[in-house]
């Protein structure tokens, strides 16, 4: 194949519709809309199983019952289904899980309930999940047994929590306070401090002789 050679698809081939190009054409005046009405404005779009205002039909029509969300659900199967099988030699007198799927009676992942529409004259021993009391009856009455299975449990695999991150600690570097240099001190004031103020004796002496001579 060359590039020359290549196609679209057929569905991609087909044009648009054209409206409004004129009586002749099929689809002009109205462009395929009618006369007035909610519906032929370019806003009137309404919402599926809108009536108008009045009450919709899913609205006015009673409902019965609900659906279990947690329900088991099983695959049914029956005695005569069982019994066929036996009698084409699909199945022996054991009948495991696995021998169910082998004779295609059921799928590997199926919960297996066994019923007891038809007759069954063997005697055999059956592995199922579930059964129904009728079933269990005719069964044990052939002289044979029911095994019950365990259902698989499905673990739902949660996502690992990822573990906080402690944060870092930093320690900032704490700034030294500078050394503060004591300032000279002037010799004359080292001397006003250090020397005390003492008396003169000689202001005393004459303050005596003074009155003595009063």
């Amino acid at each position: 194949m060359e590039l020359h050679q290549l196609e679209a698809p057929i569905p991609n081939r087909k044009s648009r519709k054209r409206v409004g190009r004129g009586e002749g054409s099929g689809l002009g005046k109205q462009s395929g809309k009618g006369h007035k009405g909610q519906k032929s404005r370019g806003s009137g779009k309404v919402a599926r199983g809108f009536e108008g205002g009045q009450m919709p039909l899913q609205r006015r029509i009673p409902k019965f019952g609900f659906k279990n969300p947690f329900r088991t659900e099983y695959v049914a199967l029956n005695l005569n289904q069982v019994a066929d099988a036996i009698t084409r030699g699909k199945l022996k007198n054991k009948i495991t899980f696995a021998d169910l799927q082998t004779a295609n009676l059921v799928d590997k992942n199926d919960l297996v309930k066994l019923l007891g529409n038809g007759e069954l004259t063997a005697a055999v021993e059956i592995e199922v999940h579930a059964c129904s009391k009728s079933a269990k009856e005719k069964i044990e009455k052939a002289g044979g047994s029911v095994v019950l299975l365990a259902a698989p449990a499905v673990e739902e695999e949660k996502p690992a929590k990822k573990a906080k991150a402690a944060p870092a600690e930093t320690t900032e570097p704490v700034a030294e306070a500078p050394a503060v240099e004591a300032e000279p001190v002037a010799e004359s004031e080292a001397s006003a401090v250090e020397e005390p103020v003492t008396e003169e004796p000689a202001a005393e002496a004459s303050s005596e002789e003074e009155k003595s001579a009063e």
